[in-house]
């Protein structure tokens, strides 16, 4: 059988790379995200501590660690919080340390200056990142550009936010986030019948709703727990088991 794709161990700022780590695909060129340095010719160096992460299918290699910076990205999904709204905008707040993003009133699934929603300073609202670079204000959307639905995006009444990683949120995010980001709490807490709903925000968020609020606290716990803990996969199914039983 063929070795796993993606590998992780635990590096300190300043320890060597093993070349055997590395991934080396003979078509593609190799990708290092976050919490590395490469010093020439072939060294790569971590800045952070974390997980070293290899993923040899896609070539590429990075640092996941809990610190860290959001930086809004064309594409990323995202939860703000509407700080004020002007005439056609709302200016959404993103993080504590950046300046607002905008998000015209109209960018919203079947909205007109009649039927446009009204959301109040505090209103949460899950949104893409359509616009982003260093000399302007990012700029949201709530809708698809290409069909004019909102595929999930929009305000978010009720529930609680959490604050987690940017790291987590980008391992929650993953198409693959069991198997890929190892992150396994929120399947084990659906599978123990706990009914909730969740958004994840790139920009460290996690949105959980449910009629139950001991779910609700339950579901955000196991999250952030896993997050600052760095719980392994059987370290969160007993997290979870636990978190249950309190719940129950």
């Amino acid at each position: 059988m063929a070795a796993e794709q993606t590998e992780r161990i635990f590096v300190l700022p300043g320890d060597r790379i093993d070349h055997s780590l590395i991934p080396s695909h003979p078509k593609r060129a190799l990708r290092l995200g976050p919490g590395l340095r490469h010093i020439p010719p072939n060294e790569l160096v971590p800045t952070v501590a974390g997980q070293l992460v290899t993923d040899h299918k896609k070539n590429s290699i990075w640092v996941e660690y809990n610190g860290g910076r959001y930086t809004p990205t064309v594409g990323d999904l995202v939860i703000g919080t509407v700080h004020h709204s002007a005439v056609d905008y709302f200016y959404v707040m993103l993080s504590g340390y950046t300046s607002n993003a905008i998000l015209p009133q109209l960018a919203f699934e079947m909205a007109s200056k009649k039927t446009r929603p009204n959301l109040n300073p505090g209103s949460l609202v899950y949104a893409r990142v359509c616009l982003a670079n260093r000399h302007m204000d990012p700029e949201l959307e709530c809708v698809s550009p290409t069909t004019g639905k909102a595929d999930g995006l929009g305000p978010l009444n009720g529930g609680m936010l959490f604050d987690i990683s940017p790291g987590m949120a980008r391992r929650l995010l993953m198409r693959k986030s069991v198997e890929e980001g190892k992150v396994v709490v929120l399947e084990e807490l659906g599978s123990a019948g706990l009914a909730f709903e969740t958004a994840v925000g790139r920009n460290g968020k996690i949105w959980v709703n449910s009629e139950n609020v001991k779910t609700v606290l339950a579901v955000g716990r196991a999250v952030k727990e896993t997050d600052e803990n760095n719980l392994g996969v059987e370290q969160q199914k007993k997290l979870v088991r636990r978190l249950v039983k309190e719940v129950s």
